[in-house]
């Protein structure tokens, strides 16, 4: 046990019938800067992400590529963990849905389900979309097609069925209690009208395949992809062991981060499949919005991919986070473009965050003989920027509690931008000789500001903020050591830059060199 306050957050687990793309990263960033903030607040974290495995559209992908099924997700799965490495992201825990302890916890729910009188025997007929592994019915079809347009096939065959129907009423109540159950507000509008139109009875099993978690006590069946899959958030916290630490810590405090097309499964289906089960629902889920390219939608017939992990290795994993999370709110969608990205690095990051820390430390460095500059007596505008950066960390706060991290960005670059405008106003580089104890007071400040800046941009840009701590000779860097100013007279080491300038290649170079460096790399599968 613990007495730090506690905080699970996790990402859906990522259908592996193909190669990861910039949809995964997005998830995957947000939720690992969340869990980096949490820890930075000193709550005791548990992150999780990983695969999910079963289901028929993977049964079909392995068979057009001449492979049995779990040797093709032991080989996409991989993807999924090499992307999470490449993004170094901090997740505690990395589940696949074909693992033992999965399968366990699977067949528990349904069997705590069976014996709560929430699941019969029936035969399903209706419309069944492989792609997006749903029901639909035939009001929600559209052109012949199923909302997200995904072809549908109908299906006939013996099925087990949850009530799902006696759950509505019991789901609005909970909505109505927990108004921050679905956020954004937009998407939470979208579940309860759908709740409200009326809920059918669930079908919960499929005899037409193979490939899945067993139906507890008839092999015929397998569970439906959906209820199988939606149990990783328990299997991780030890289920159906709910009185280890792990589910007693952690359960009650559980963050689901969804993309939008799939908040039904998760805002509907499982909270129903929980009470029914006789556990609560988690305590929040946030669905985001998606991402466009260059106005586009991003298909891999059109040829528009956007492959994270060549993002990362072109313009540095810091860029990428800092892009991806600034550029737009969280819940709503946003449109990628490279040269974007090129103009708020260099704007954002290069010259202003990046010219302060080089400038301010490299000054030091000369003028202060590379050690920390002892301050006199503050004047009203070292007071003012000072007071900025120490109200920082309870406006973050509130911004990091609504998954702003657009907001919490521009909260700390407002600082940056002040401590830009302190320096030009300042002048520092003209006391040497005329007021050499002023010069030491405005660089002590300007260093103390970016220190306390630092610490705060740890979780959208962990390399650059550990180097310019670094630079500052600070080693611990969680929020307990905000407060604990610069000691004058400490040493520091020649400072280095952190942000380059970026000029970005054309196009012709930049199809050239990844062609050369990799063809194909959008289908590059890393053993």
């Amino acid at each position: 046990m613990t007495d730090k306050k506690n905080f699970y957050i996790t990402t859906p687990i990522y259908y592996v019938n193909d190669v990861p793309h910039i949809g995964h990263a997005y998830t995957t960033l947000a939720c690992d800067t969340m869990a980096r903030y949490k820890r930075l607040m000193r709550y005791n974290v548990k992150f999780v992400t990983g695969t999910d495995e079963h289901g028929q559209k993977v049964e079909k992908a392995a068979a057009a590529a001449g492979m049995n099924p779990q040797a093709f997700v032991d080989k996409y799965s991989q993807t999924f963990r090499h992307l999470a490495t490449e993004m170094q992201v901090t997740n505690d825990d990395f589940i696949r849905t074909t693992e033992p302890r999965h399968k366990d916890a699977a067949q528990h729910l349904w069997n705590e389900l069976l014996k709560n009188g929430q699941i019969y025997l029936g035969s399903y007929a209706g419309w069944y979309s492989v792609r997006d592994e749903a029901f639909y019915a035939e009001s929600e079809l559209m052109n012949g097609k199923a909302p997200t347009g995904a072809p549908v096939e109908w299906v006939e065959e013996p099925s087990y069925f949850f009530k799902l129907s006696e759950w509505g009423d019991k789901l609005l109540e909970y909505y109505e209690k927990h108004p921050d159950f679905i956020q954004p507000d937009s998407r939470r509008n979208e579940v309860i009208s759908f709740v409200k139109s009326g809920l059918r009875d669930l079908s919960i099993s499929r005899a037409s395949f193979k490939w899945g978690v067993p139906v507890p006590n008839d092999p015929d069946h397998v569970m439906y992809v959906w209820l199988d899959a939606l149990t990783n958030y328990l299997t991780v916290l030890g289920y159906p062991n709910t009185n280890s630490d792990d589910f007693k810590n952690f359960w009650p405090e559980s963050v689901h981060v969804v993309g939008k097309d799939i908040l039904r499964f998760h805002a509907v289906y499982w909270p129903a499949f929980l009470m029914a089960a006789g556990l609560n629902p988690p305590k929040k889920i946030f669905a985001h919005g998606w991402w466009t390219n260059e106005g586009e939608k991003i298909s891999k017939s059109l040829g528009n991919t956007i492959d994270p992990i060549e993002l990362i290795e072109v313009f540095g994993l810091d860029a990428v986070r800092y892009y991806l999370l600034r550029e737009v709110s969280f819940g709503q969608d946003g449109d990628f473009s490279r040269q974007g990205l090129i103009n708020r690095y260099n704007s954002d990051l290069a010259n202003a965050y990046g010219n302060l820390v080089q400038r301010v430390l490299s000054f030091i460095y000369k003028q202060c003989d590379g050690k920390v500059p002892e301050p006199a007596e503050y004047t009203a505008e070292d007071k003012e920027l000072l007071n900025e950066t120490d109200a920082l960390p309870e406006v973050l706060e509130k911004s990091m509690e609504n998954f702003a991290f657009h907001k919490y960005a521009d909260h700390i670059w407002q600082a940056i931008f002040k401590a830009n405008q302190y320096v030009d106003m300042q002048k520092p580089w003209g006391l040497k000789v005329t007021d050499p104890k002023r010069m030491h007071t405005i660089l002590y400040v300007l260093a103390e500001t970016i220190r306390r800046i630092a610490i705060l941009t740890q979780p959208i840009l962990p390399i650059a903020s550990e180097k310019i701590l670094g630079q500052l000779g600070v080693i611990k860097t969680d929020l307990d050591i905000f407060n604990q100013a610069l000691q004058a007279g400490t040493s520091l080491p020649e400072p280095q830059g952190v942000f380059p300038r970026r000029v970005e290649e054309n196009h012709t170079q930049r199809i050239s060199k990844g062609l050369q460096e990799n063809e194909g790399r959008g289908a590059k599968v890393y053993e």
